[in-house]
């Protein structure tokens, strides 16, 4: 009898011993696993692993590269974009633009205000030298799918249309506020699990404190608009002031007040209900 609860005791302690190994290494291999990153792992991998192979990012994007990058954890891939240009008066097809922007610290401006507003819509996104220059580095979206334009051109439909359009609301209302003058469809990419996220805003943060195009406004994500009214100048200042001038602070402010002041009448008129609904709460969850 003892002999047999010594036998079980060593298979107990064999089988636990195989747990805790299996365990291990399914612990080193999601922390091997750069898409299971958290945002501080993803930042700090951008700032600092080498750069080891860069070429052009495809599909038309001007101005920007792809770039591979590597250290101790693992490699993965970043969306590198280094235009810096200004113009005092520049054509565009909608007629001539003031002070025109078309800046990588925009992208970066973006990011920051992604965090503030709690979105986590926009990849991890950091400054650094890329050969000689200075840039924006985005983290490379992981398990692409499609993206806005080509599920439209293709007539896909989502899997969850009414959590899909909430996105999409949310989407607009961010390029409202920072009067995104050039959001390309093709810059709303779409992964397998159907999570939409945003890149590129080189041509945003305008002075201008109007809405650049108001009828774009339907439904506002409840944590979104309460995110908006909360936001101050010194706060902005803190986060961005080193990548966005005071005029730029201020109109982004009053295009805020703008988005406000709609939503609240909105609601006035047609009841919380039908403008407001929750979406990023459940992001949040799955997304960080």
């Amino acid at each position: 009898m003892k002999s047999t609860g010594r036998a079980k005791a060593g298979l107990a302690a064999i089988l636990l011993l195989v747990a805790s190994a299996l365990i291990a290494g399914e612990q080193e291999k999601k922390q091997s696993d750069p898409a299971s990153w958290s945002r501080e792992q993803k930042t700090q991998f951008l700032l600092k692993a080498e750069i080891i192979r860069v070429r052009d990012a495809g599909d038309g994007i001007t101005n920007s590269s792809r770039a591979t990058l590597k250290n101790e954890l693992g490699t993965h891939d970043a969306h590198i974009q280094t235009i810096d240009e200004f113009k005092p008066k520049f054509e565009t097809p909608m007629g001539v633009e003031i002070n025109f922007k078309d800046t990588y610290k925009f992208n970066i401006a973006a990011y920051v205000l992604d965090g503030i507003l709690d979105l986590n819509m926009i990849p991890v996104t950091i400054q650094r030298k890329v050969r000689g220059n200075q840039a924006s580095v985005t983290w490379w979206v992981d398990d692409v799918l499609t993206n806005e334009r080509d599920r439209l051109r293709d007539k896909v439909s989502p899997p969850d249309p009414e959590k899909w359009n909430e996105a999409i609301y949310v989407v607009r209302v961010f390029d409202q506020l920072i009067y995104n003058t050039d959001r390309n469809l093709g810059n709303l990419i779409i992964t397998k699990n159907w999570v939409l996220w945003m890149i590129d805003h080189t041509r945003a943060f305008r002075q201008y404190r109007d809405l650049p195009e108001i009828k774009n406004l339907v439904k506002c994500d409840r944590a979104l608009l309460q995110a908006l009214r909360g936001l101050t100048k010194p706060v902005l200042k803190e986060k961005m002031g080193k990548l966005l001038t005071g005029p730029e602070i201020d109109g982004l402010l009053g295009r805020r007040d703008k988005i406000v002041k709609f939503f609240e009448d909105k609601i006035a008129k047609d009841g919380e209900r039908e403008v407001l609904y929750d979406y990023l709460a459940e992001r949040r969850k799955l997304h960080r």
